[in-house]
């Protein structure tokens, strides 16, 4: 069984409840015939429901078993309105424009997780990066303990490096240029979505072109002072840095260049300085040595929220929904 399909039958196995709020893309209404089919997970569209389901037909797609809320119908929208005028009102925003905006599917559906009546919410198929990630921070905000909101890759690497075949990259997607206190929270972030989708300890390396003082530069004393900051948070998972790649995940080298390290040649969990080197890590690992790339894996909102790819496919939705709904946990 591949790992897509181990998070299938894990998520499964949590009978949980996940809101696609964009009806009116065929990808989504697909998915959602698919993972009602399936057992993956309930399903609550937004939207009318008699259009809804009339374009379903019209698309020979099967939603029985789906839930289908219209924002106008709900009878918690009042609430749902109240809520974001106290939570934006020092923003400027009043109370006639919270109820004109909670009927908006992105935040309609971020409501729904944040007042538990689903586990998750799975957008960004008809929806930009930054619409999916306004309407998440305005309704469910940032994770208790953090100020941001990053994200991670999965690398399924099949050419396992001393015997390490999964690996989670972080941040390859929302912080171009993060301080060396957004560097710790993403640290914190991409360890806990580790510990969420495969169950086992994160050992996180601090990445950078130098290795325990191997080279001096502003650079280099961001990532060190973000390690400061773990420190100083007392996290409870191992980490270390700076390190060097190699040092990182090669158990020969990381003896050889960080002996004392409990972390250096074990990692399997890498935080990249910057945007740029993530990027260009995790795409490099994916076409030259043939890796999976899962993601991006949104993290440190304060629900479950992921966001998909405007190109996504309804395979793309279903597995981003098995995800959500582990991350949920």
């Amino acid at each position: 069984m591949n790992i897509v399909d181990q998070f299938r039958t894990k998520a499964a196995q949590l009978k949980s409840c996940v809101v696609l709020p964009e009806s009116s893309d065929v990808r989504v209404l697909t998915a959602a015939q698919e993972i009602t089919a399936t057992a993956l997970a309930r399903v609550v569209l937004v939207g009318n429901p008699e259009v809804v389901k009339a374009r379903a037909v019209g698309l020979d797609i099967c939603l029985d078993g789906v839930g289908v809320i219209d924002p106008e119908e709900y009878e918690k929208i009042d609430e749902f309105a109240n809520f974001l005028y106290e939570k934006r009102k020092a923003k400027g925003l009043t109370l006639e424009q919270a109820a004109a905006t909670v009927r908006k599917p992105l935040y309609f559906g971020a409501l729904l997780v944040k007042f538990g009546e689903v586990k998750g919410m799975v957008a960004g198929a008809a929806n930009t990066t930054g619409d999916v990630l306004r309407a998440a921070l305005h309704v469910v905000g940032v994770a208790k303990g953090l100020k941001t909101v990053s994200s991670s890759f999965i690398m399924v690497n099949p050419q396992a490096v001393d015997g390490k075949e999964l690996f989670l990259f972080g941040d390859c997607a929302v912080v171009p240029d993060p301080t060396a206190e957004q560097l710790a929270d993403i640290a914190v972030s991409t360890a806990n979505t580790r510990r969420k989708l495969f169950g086992d300890e994160p050992k996180v390396a601090l990445l950078s072109f130098s290795t325990m003082g191997s080279a001096r530069h502003e650079m280099v004393d961001k990532v060190t002072r973000a390690r400061e900051l773990l420190v100083q948070r007392n996290v409870d998972f191992d980490f270390d840095g700076e390190l060097q790649l190699d040092a990182a995940v090669m158990h020969k080298v990381g003896a050889s260049k960080a002996p004392e390290s409990d972390v250096a040649g074990n990692a399997n969990v890498l935080i990249f300085p910057d945007l740029q080197a993530g990027n260009i890590g995790y795409k490099l690992v994916q076409r030259f040595a043939g890796a999976q790339a899962i993601g991006p894996i949104i993290q440190g909102l304060g629900g479950p929220i992921c966001d998909l790819s405007r190109g996504c496919s309804a395979e793309d939705i279903i597995n981003t929904t098995a995800l959500v709904l582990l991350m949920a946990q």
